[in-house]
């Protein structure tokens, strides 16, 4: 998983950001962005595609990153902006603002299947959490920040199981939606939250 690096390793680049999304497919909730620099010889064991890992290992993965990276940083784009700009663009948006907010400049980004606008020399890798070290790191930081999130939430927001499914469209989740309605934080502009909501409108 460490070939792309390597390879930058090997032009003389060491400050390589690697850019991961969480929660794009999600009903509800922001979706959420992370931008990891790891050192050269970070040491750290185990980092794979989160969606692989089980949330025990991510914890502790996302501890170990955290601690040991040159830098990371988080970016977010809430519901409100996805049902107004599409989620493609919005999860261009939270890339854009985790690599703006690391505090050293990367010299190159590697991103999950995703070009952005900046003057930042990058690499676009498909199945990027799977085939990239410092994707994968982004994408266990991002995925431990968004389910965090999603606990606070449905403690605001009972009855969506929400520290469960993470915003997703569980069986319980929309059967919260049916029983409860729309909360703030649901995307409106998602099935089947778009005619729930047009539904409640017509009646």
């Amino acid at each position: 998983m460490s070939i792309f690096e390597e390879e930058l390793y090997n032009r003389g680049l060491e400050l390589i950001a690697g850019v991961d999304e969480v929660g794009r497919g999600c009903l509800a909730g922001p979706v959420v962005s992370a931008a990891v620099i790891l050192p050269k010889n970070h040491g750290i064991l185990g980092i794979d595609d989160s969606k692989k890992l089980s949330e025990k290992r991510r914890l502790e993965l996302a501890k170990a990153i955290k601690e040991k990276a040159v830098c990371y940083s988080i970016g977010m784009v809430g519901n409100t902006v996805i049902d107004k700009v599409n989620i493609y663009e919005a999860t261009k948006l939270a890339m854009l603002e985790a690599v703006g907010n690391l505090e050293i400049a990367p010299q190159h980004l590697l991103i999950d299947a995703m070009q952005l606008d900046l003057p930042i020399s990058q690499t676009a890798i498909i199945k990027g959490d799977a085939n990239s070290l410092s994707i994968a790191a982004a994408s266990i930081v991002a995925k431990v920040t968004r389910d965090n999130l999603m606990k606070d939430y449905d403690n605001q927001y009972p009855g969506y199981d929400f520290a469960a499914n993470a915003g997703y469209g569980t069986a319980k989740h929309i059967e919260g939606l049916e029983k409860l309605g729309v909360t703030p934080i649901h995307r409106t502009s998602f099935e089947p939250v778009k005619t729930l909501v047009s539904t409640k409108k017509d009646k």
